[in-house]
């Protein structure tokens, strides 16, 4: 159902993969940011970015569960970290390993940028996924 593709001309990716291929037929949801908000709405793990980002990715888990998916059916991620300095987009790609979501390896791109939506957030993560025929 889903292929993933380095290109062999390419320099080797460490830990993604350069495309992910879907075959025609299959269901994907695209999904809104995941954002670092508590059930409350409130912001956890103020200024520090990996407890942001492991908020952020156990919030993107219940955003696949409610549609039927999970981590390993995450085709690609814009994964967006405020802050300019390469350890701390870093740190927050080390989360984004150990969750799972690098086994595809999935597809994604990390940037650093000037701000978020939410008055002290410091990660945001977007993604595309499939949907297991199973779940449909």
């Amino acid at each position: 159902m889903i292929r993933r593709v380095t290109a062999p001309a390419l320099f080797p990716p460490p830990t993604y993969s350069h495309a992910s291929v879907v075959e025609a037929g299959t269901k994907l949801a695209f999904l809104a940011g995941s954002v670092p908000l508590d059930a409350e709405g409130r912001i956890v793990g103020e200024g520090d970015p990996v407890r942001q980002a492991e908020q952020v990715i156990a919030n993107l888990e219940e955003q696949l569960r409610a549609i039927g998916s999970d981590l390993a059916h995450v085709l690609y991620t814009d994964v967006y970290v405020v802050s300019g300095e390469t350890s701390v987009l870093s740190a927050v790609w080390e989360v984004v390993e150990a969750s799972g979501l690098s086994t595809g390896p999935h597809s994604s791109t990390l940037m650093g940028v000037a701000c978020l939506g939410y008055s002290g957030q410091l990660v945001e993560i977007t993604a595309t996924a499939a949907i297991p025929e199973e779940a449909r």
